[in-house]
């Protein structure tokens, strides 16, 4: 059994007395955290991708090469990362990222060059969209184990609303002031924002300050190789099962769908005759819906098994890209936009919380952080995938279906996996 050091943290006075259990605090950071990771995703940096080009002068498709060369190389975070949480605490890691992607996206407020510009976006994906999301989802795992599902389903829930809050600001920003002022405002966000907020709430597991997992007042014998922070399985047992590998690509399968349709969504209902106020329609239902996949997921995970949950995601997932091509009306877009958003607040919940809830906590940084690196990469490949199918056929179609059979293909295998010893115990 690894041993893992404790924090050398003050001990919070009444902690313990609060009348919510401290978990649901740190839950909440989290929460802010993913939402600070904006400036690194391809959803931030569509919102400012028009003006950035006109501002620099730049062409579409140098613009899109340094965007693929920072994604890969961005997603090379996701591993050292893992590590440094389970050596030294969420609070640091987390504090130190926040200030870090706070001055790199200040930084790139004020750049003008195209060697500046991949250097700073190679740096806000790294330290947003990969770093800081392995800190973000780590920090619930290290608080939460039996009721981890549901608590994932609050913390999808609550980034979800986050997100859908600093999207409109940051582009109604953007359109009033310009983008560098909105880039400039969520650099200045991040460091007397999330930073502080970080250091002053952040703890790193609840047996740090004296308290019990999950907020329990004890922990009887069959708990407690769950609730050990010093238990769990090694990254190495982690890749050697093939749970890992179903899970991790059934996750980024969905992102590598979601990031390619996502990207050319409007040419995708323009293909089958559909204007472009349609597609923002879409986008509207999608999210809403998704809010409440995350809700429904994590009851549903709570009280369930987190296979069923990926087996009827990739399941329906794979109905809807088979369906795409074939959509000839608007309610079948909407019923198209509707399988999305509940796809997607599964697929979130199950990612969030099979991790910690099958492998324990003790180095649930390192097989988040591989199994990030892995979303990371299929959402950079994406979009690439999508346009290639276009130059070549004509058409989206092909994509899809060769997409829904991979997604089946997944379904399958988690019908059949053998999952870890602690999620059929």
């Amino acid at each position: 059994m690894t041993h893992v050091a404790t924090e050398t943290l003050p001990r919070p006075i009444g902690l313990a007395r609060w009348p919510v259990y401290y978990g649901w605090v740190n839950l909440g950071v989290a929460a802010a955290a993913m939402v600070g990771t904006l400036p690194g995703r391809t959803q931030g940096l569509g919102l400012v991708t028009e003006p950035l080009l006109r501002d620099l002068g730049l062409d579409r498709v140098t613009y899109a090469q340094i965007n693929l060369a920072a994604t890969l190389v961005g997603s090379l975070f996701c591993l050292g990362i893992g590590r440094l949480v389970d050596r030294v605490g969420s609070r640091l890691v987390l504090t130190v990222l926040a200030i870090g992607l706070g001055l790199v996206v200040l930084a790139m407020s004020g750049a003008s060059g195209v060697l500046a510009m991949l250097a700073l976006i190679t740096l806000t994906r790294g330290l947003g969209q990969s770093a800081l999301s392995v800190v973000s989802l780590t920090m619930v795992g290290k608080w939460f184990a039996r009721r981890l599902p549901l608590a994932m389903g609050v913390y999808a829930v609550a980034m979800s609303i986050g997100f859908m809050v600093a999207f409109p600001v940051v582009g109604a920003t953007v359109l009033s002031r310009g983008w560098r002022v909105a880039w400039a405002g969520i650099g200045f966000a991040l460091l007397l924002g999330l930073a502080p907020l970080s250091w002053l709430l952040v703890r790193r597991t609840p047996e740090a300050v004296g308290l019990q997992v999950d907020g329990d007042a004890t922990s009887g014998p069959a708990a407690t190789a769950v609730e050990d922070e010093s238990s769990g399985d090694t990254l190495g047992s982690a890749l050697r099962g093939g749970a890992f590998w179903v899970f991790a690509l059934a996750a980024s399968l969905y992102g590598l769908v979601a990031s390619g349709i996502g990207l050319f969504n409007e040419s995708i209902l323009a293909e089958r005759g559909f204007p472009p106020a349609l597609y923002h329609r879409t986008l509207v239902i999608t999210a809403l819906v998704a809010l409440l996949g995350n809700f429904a997921g994590g009851l549903l995970a709570e009280r369930g098994s987190l296979r069923a949950l990926l087996v009827a995601s990739m399941a329906l997932l794979a109905a809807a890209l088979i369906g795409l091509p074939h959509v000839t009306t608007e309610w079948q877009v909407s019923l198209y936009a509707v399988v999305m958003g509940v796809v997607g607040g599964f697929v979130m919940v199950v990612f969030f919380a099979f991790w910690g809830r099958a492998y324990g906590r003790a180095h649930l940084g390192r097989i988040q952080g591989a199994a990030q690196i892995l979303t990371v990469l299929a959402s950079a490949v994406g979009p690439l995938l999508l346009a290639q199918c276009v130059a070549l056929t004509g058409s989206y179609a092909a994509a899809f279906y060769g997409l829904s059979a991979a997604v089946a293909a997944l379904a399958l295998a988690g019908v059949v996996v053998r999952l870890p010893s602690r999620l059929t115990a």
